[in-house]
Protein backbone atom coordinates (compact mmCIF):
# COMPACT_ATOMS: atom_id res chain seq x y z
CA UNK A 1 0.00 0.00 0.00
CA UNK A 2 1.63 3.46 -0.94
CA UNK A 3 1.71 5.87 1.96
CA UNK A 4 -0.99 7.47 3.47
CA UNK A 5 -1.17 11.11 3.99
CA UNK A 6 -2.82 12.78 7.31
CA UNK A 7 -4.16 16.06 7.16
CA UNK A 8 -6.54 18.38 9.34
CA UNK A 9 -10.16 18.67 7.72
CA UNK A 10 -11.82 22.39 6.48
CA UNK A 11 -15.10 23.33 5.34
CA UNK A 12 -14.20 22.63 2.02
CA UNK A 13 -13.94 18.68 3.20
CA UNK A 14 -17.55 18.85 3.98
CA UNK A 15 -19.14 16.48 1.23
CA UNK A 16 -16.20 13.78 1.75
CA UNK A 17 -16.70 14.18 5.90
CA UNK A 18 -20.35 13.76 5.02
CA UNK A 19 -19.86 10.01 2.49
CA UNK A 20 -17.46 8.70 4.34
CA UNK A 21 -20.04 8.95 7.97
CA UNK A 22 -22.77 8.00 6.36
CA UNK A 23 -20.93 4.83 4.59
CA UNK A 24 -19.19 3.34 7.67
CA UNK A 25 -21.64 3.82 9.73
CA UNK A 26 -24.29 2.22 7.19
CA UNK A 27 -21.34 -0.63 6.97
CA UNK A 28 -21.04 -0.88 10.44
CA UNK A 29 -24.54 -0.73 12.49
CA UNK A 30 -27.11 -1.35 9.47
CA UNK A 31 -27.42 -5.30 10.40
CA UNK A 32 -27.69 -5.24 14.02
CA UNK A 33 -30.60 -1.84 13.73
CA UNK A 34 -33.78 -1.17 12.30
CA UNK A 35 -33.64 0.78 8.57
CA UNK A 36 -35.98 3.66 10.25
CA UNK A 37 -33.67 4.05 13.37
CA UNK A 38 -30.34 3.94 11.13
CA UNK A 39 -32.10 6.91 8.69
CA UNK A 40 -32.83 8.68 11.47
CA UNK A 41 -30.07 8.54 13.08
CA UNK A 42 -27.98 9.33 9.53
CA UNK A 43 -30.42 11.98 8.90
CA UNK A 44 -29.69 13.75 12.30
CA UNK A 45 -26.20 13.93 12.70
CA UNK A 46 -24.91 13.43 8.95
CA UNK A 47 -26.53 16.50 7.16
CA UNK A 48 -24.86 19.12 6.19
CA UNK A 49 -25.64 22.01 9.13
CA UNK A 50 -24.52 19.75 11.53
CA UNK A 51 -21.53 18.52 10.23
CA UNK A 52 -20.35 22.39 9.13
CA UNK A 53 -21.51 23.49 12.45
CA UNK A 54 -18.62 20.16 13.66
CA UNK A 55 -15.94 21.33 11.19
CA UNK A 56 -16.47 25.54 12.33
CA UNK A 57 -16.43 24.11 16.22
CA UNK A 58 -12.76 25.42 17.19
CA UNK A 59 -12.69 22.91 19.60
CA UNK A 60 -13.22 19.79 17.29
CA UNK A 61 -11.01 18.69 14.65
CA UNK A 62 -11.18 16.65 11.83
CA UNK A 63 -8.33 14.63 10.37
CA UNK A 64 -8.34 13.03 6.82
CA UNK A 65 -6.83 9.87 5.84
CA UNK A 66 -5.65 10.01 1.99
CA UNK A 67 -4.69 7.23 -0.02
CA UNK A 68 -3.69 7.85 -3.86
CA UNK A 69 -5.74 11.29 -3.77
CA UNK A 70 -9.20 9.06 -2.27
CA UNK A 71 -9.88 10.19 0.98
CA UNK A 72 -10.26 6.44 3.12
CA UNK A 73 -11.01 7.68 6.56
CA UNK A 74 -11.21 10.23 9.51
CA UNK A 75 -10.57 11.36 12.76
CA UNK A 76 -12.73 13.56 15.13
CA UNK A 77 -11.27 14.91 18.24
CA UNK A 78 -13.18 17.33 20.74
CA UNK A 79 -11.68 19.18 23.58
CA UNK A 80 -13.21 21.68 25.98
CA UNK A 81 -17.07 21.89 25.88
CA UNK A 82 -17.03 20.05 22.38
CA UNK A 83 -16.60 16.87 24.06
CA UNK A 84 -19.75 14.58 24.02
CA UNK A 85 -19.80 14.68 27.63
CA UNK A 86 -16.90 16.42 29.90
CA UNK A 87 -14.80 13.71 31.22
CA UNK A 88 -12.22 15.94 32.95
CA UNK A 89 -10.98 19.69 32.25
CA UNK A 90 -8.14 18.37 31.00
CA UNK A 91 -8.87 15.18 28.36
CA UNK A 92 -9.63 14.82 24.95
CA UNK A 93 -12.23 12.78 23.25
CA UNK A 94 -12.10 10.71 19.99
CA UNK A 95 -15.49 11.24 18.80
CA UNK A 96 -14.88 9.34 15.37
CA UNK A 97 -12.70 6.98 14.19
CA UNK A 98 -14.80 6.41 10.76
CA UNK A 99 -12.92 4.14 8.01
CA UNK A 100 -14.67 2.96 5.17
CA UNK A 101 -14.74 -1.44 5.19
CA UNK A 102 -13.12 -1.85 1.93
CA UNK A 103 -9.78 -0.62 3.93
CA UNK A 104 -10.26 -2.35 7.26
CA UNK A 105 -7.42 -4.55 8.31
CA UNK A 106 -5.27 -2.08 6.79
CA UNK A 107 -4.04 -0.65 10.04
CA UNK A 108 -5.69 2.48 8.82
CA UNK A 109 -7.54 2.89 11.92
CA UNK A 110 -4.35 2.52 13.70
CA UNK A 111 -2.44 5.45 11.84
CA UNK A 112 -5.58 7.85 13.03
CA UNK A 113 -5.39 6.31 16.49
CA UNK A 114 -1.31 6.86 17.04
CA UNK A 115 -2.12 10.49 15.28
CA UNK A 116 -4.59 11.07 17.85
CA UNK A 117 -2.53 10.01 20.77
CA UNK A 118 0.05 12.71 19.49
CA UNK A 119 -2.39 15.22 19.64
CA UNK A 120 -3.22 14.35 22.87
CA UNK A 121 0.29 14.16 23.86
CA UNK A 122 1.40 17.82 22.50
CA UNK A 123 -1.93 19.61 23.80
CA UNK A 124 -1.00 18.76 26.84
CA UNK A 125 -4.03 16.81 27.82
CA UNK A 126 -3.86 13.75 30.68
CA UNK A 127 -6.44 11.73 28.80
CA UNK A 128 -7.63 10.67 25.79
CA UNK A 129 -11.43 8.85 26.05
CA UNK A 130 -13.86 8.01 24.13
CA UNK A 131 -17.35 5.80 23.69
CA UNK A 132 -17.89 2.48 21.71
CA UNK A 133 -21.06 0.51 21.37
CA UNK A 134 -20.93 -2.36 24.26
CA UNK A 135 -21.55 -5.17 20.95
CA UNK A 136 -19.17 -3.79 18.46
CA UNK A 137 -16.59 -5.89 19.26
CA UNK A 138 -14.52 -5.45 17.13
CA UNK A 139 -13.75 -1.77 18.28
CA UNK A 140 -13.45 -2.76 21.66
CA UNK A 141 -11.16 -5.01 21.38
CA UNK A 142 -9.37 -2.49 18.72
CA UNK A 143 -8.98 0.10 21.82
CA UNK A 144 -8.14 -2.86 24.31
CA UNK A 145 -5.07 -3.88 22.53
CA UNK A 146 -3.91 -0.09 22.64
CA UNK A 147 -4.16 0.31 26.24
CA UNK A 148 -7.64 2.27 26.83
CA UNK A 149 -9.60 1.15 29.74
CA UNK A 150 -13.30 0.89 31.16
CA UNK A 151 -14.48 3.53 32.96
CA UNK A 152 -17.96 4.09 32.62
CA UNK A 153 -20.94 3.58 30.32
CA UNK A 154 -24.01 5.58 29.01
CA UNK A 155 -26.51 6.22 27.03
CA UNK A 156 -26.61 6.34 23.36
CA UNK A 157 -30.17 6.41 21.34
CA UNK A 158 -30.24 5.38 17.77
CA UNK A 159 -33.99 6.26 16.60
CA UNK A 160 -35.91 4.63 19.29
CA UNK A 161 -33.66 2.34 20.62
CA UNK A 162 -31.43 2.98 23.52
CA UNK A 163 -28.06 1.83 23.13
CA UNK A 164 -25.04 1.31 25.62
CA UNK A 165 -22.00 2.70 25.18
CA UNK A 166 -18.87 1.47 27.18
CA UNK A 167 -16.82 4.98 27.89
CA UNK A 168 -12.73 4.05 28.36
CA UNK A 169 -9.69 5.70 28.52
CA UNK A 170 -6.62 5.98 27.97
CA UNK A 171 -4.17 7.83 30.51
CA UNK A 172 -1.25 9.51 28.37
CA UNK A 173 2.14 11.15 29.35
CA UNK A 174 2.52 14.52 28.27
CA UNK A 175 5.55 15.18 25.87
CA UNK A 176 5.02 19.29 27.69
CA UNK A 177 6.20 17.65 31.15
CA UNK A 178 9.19 16.45 29.62
CA UNK A 179 10.39 19.97 28.12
Amino acid sequence: MNRIIIRKATISDLEIIQEISKLTFIETFAEVNTPENMQNYIQENFNSEHITHEINNPESVFYLAILDNETIAYLKINFGNAQTEIHSSNSMEIHRIYVLKKFHGKKIGQLLLNEAIKIGQQSGVDSIWLGVWEKNYKALQFYINNDFVEFDKHSFTLGNDVQTDLLMELRIINQANYL
